[in-house]
């Protein structure tokens, strides 16, 4: 049996569709029953546990063969990230106590990063898990190109899209969702000891300049970057409701100068299969 957080999402629903489809058990972990007809449907025993409830997870995590954690994103935390901190203590303590088989733990590209910036929560959690003596696997995803669903209303109406990836040329990282999901259920399916790191892309990186070009084939019509400027970006965030747009600009700043990256060597990291047209024509609807 393996237990699944985050299982409404689309990294933890397409991990676990992975692992149904190879005839394993799924445990769904979820908030409340209301989400987990689709799950139950399926077959998948469920479970109901909130991210803050020691208790309720441990329940949850209790003779699995193996647990993937992936807490709710944050993305306007408190200074220190105490959220996260809190979190990941909580998330540690219930595995402890349920002792699973191996756990696998989606964090990001940029974990090891000692920049504080708003992956910081990612590395938090990096961090706590790795003082348990269960088997754990980090898997460090690409930015998600499935982030590109923010850019197919302004493609289609008006030609644009708005990037903060700069300069526009350049060339980062990029893995659909859909890939996140099938490695981690190659993951979890493995036999290891100790804590081990996984890195993972897409088959090409992409550029700000890629993505305008993918759209306008798609759309049939032309599409360009619009280059959002940086001294514009806390206004921006705060006019959109953070409370602190620093960690967010932190993070886009680690992207475009460069220290947001991957650990290992491009050779050591693996990558997915599913290319960055096909998530635009799925995000388009096409």
């Amino acid at each position: 049996m393996y237990a699944i957080t985050g299982i409404t999402g689309k990294v933890g629903g397409a991990m676990a569709r992975e692992l149904l489809a190879s005839g394993k058990s799924v445990r769904a972990i979820v908030r409340n029953l209301g989400k987990a007809g689709e799950w139950q449907a399926l077959g998948c025993e469920i479970a109901i546990a909130d991210m803050g409830d020691e208790a309720a997870l441990t329940r949850a995590f209790r003779g699995a063969e193996g647990v993937f954690i992936l807490p709710p994103s944050n993305f306007d935390p408190l200074p220190g990230f105490p959220e996260a901190r809190a979190e990941a203590t909580i998330i540690r303590d219930a595995l402890q106590a349920a002792q699973p088989g191996k756990i696998v733990c989606l964090s990001t590209i940029g974990g090891q990063a000692t920049q504080t910036n708003l992956l910081s929560q990612r590395t938090i959690l990096e961090q706590t898990l790795g003082t348990l003596t269960i088997p754990l696997t980090i898997l460090r995803p690409a930015w998600f190109l499935d982030n590109l669903a923010w850019d197919v209303a302004s493609a289609s109406e008006d030609g644009i899209i708005h990037s903060f990836l700069q300069p526009a040329d350049r060339r980062i990282p990029m893995i659909a969702t859909a890939d996140v999901g099938r490695f981690a259920a190659q993951c979890m399916q493995d036999t290891w000891t100790g804590r081990r790191i996984i890195e993972i892309e897409g088959p090409a990186r992409v550029s700000p300049n890629d993505i305008a070009d993918a759209f306008s084939g798609i759309l049939s019509h032309p599409v360009r970057v619009e280059i959002v400027p940086r001294e514009t970006w806390g206004a921006m965030f705060r006019s959109q409701g953070m409370r602190d747009p620093m960690p967010r600009i932190q993070m886009l700043d680690g992207f475009n100068e460069g220290w947001i990256r991957f650990e290992n060597s491009e050779s050591e990291i693996l990558q997915g299969t599913v290319d960055m047209r096909a998530v635009i024509k799925d995000l388009v609807g096409l």
